[in-house]
C-alpha cells in the first residue's frame, strides 16, 4: 500500500484487539485486489452512557484502489442486535468491502455481463 492505514476510534480509546483484527482484515483485502492506494477506517463506539444511541458498533471503511477508483462502505446498523459486538461490526464492514472490490475490479477488467446479448424470444414463436 501507498499510503499507511489509518484507523480511528470515535467514542473510545483505540482497542489492541479490535486494530489487529482490522489490520489482518486489511491484508485480505491487499491480497484480494492485489495493490490498494489507501485505506481509512472508522470505529464508531457507542456511547455506553447515553442508552438512546443503541449501544452499537459501526465500522466505516474507505478505500481507494489503483485507478483513483473509491471503495466506500458506511453502513450504518439499523436496530441489528448483532451490531453490539465489536468483532461482528468489523467482519461485517470488511464483508460489504470485499465485495465491493471485487465487483470495481470485475468492472474495470471490463468483465461485465451485458443484458442486450441474450436470446431473444416471443410468446408467439418457438424457440429453435
Amino acid at each position: 500500500m501507498k499510503t499507511p492505514v489509518r484507523i480511528s476510534f470515535q467514542g473510545s480509546t483505540p482497542s489492541e484487539s479490535l486494530t489487529t483484527l482490522i489490520s489482518e482484515q486489511v491484508d485480505m483485502l491487499e491480497r484480494l485486489h492485489g495493490r490498494l492506494t489507501s485505506c481509512q477506517i472508522v470505529v464508531q463506539v457507542p456511547d455506553r452512557n447515553n442508552r438512546s444511541s443503541g449501544l452499537l458498533y459501526s465500522v466505516n471503511i474507505h478505500v481507494v484502489l489503483p485507478g483513483n477508483i473509491d471503495v466506500n462502505v458506511d453502513h450504518t446498523p439499523q436496530g441489528d442486535s448483532r451490531f453490539a459486538d465489536p468483532i461482528f461490526a468489523v467482519n461485517d464492514s470488511f464483508r460489504r468491502a470485499k465485495r465491493l472490490i471485487k465487483e470495481k475490479a470485475r468492472k474495470q477488467r471490463g468483465d461485465v455481463k451485458n443484458l442486450h446479448e441474450r436470446f431473444d424470444r416471443t410468446l408467439d414463436r418457438p424457440p429453435n
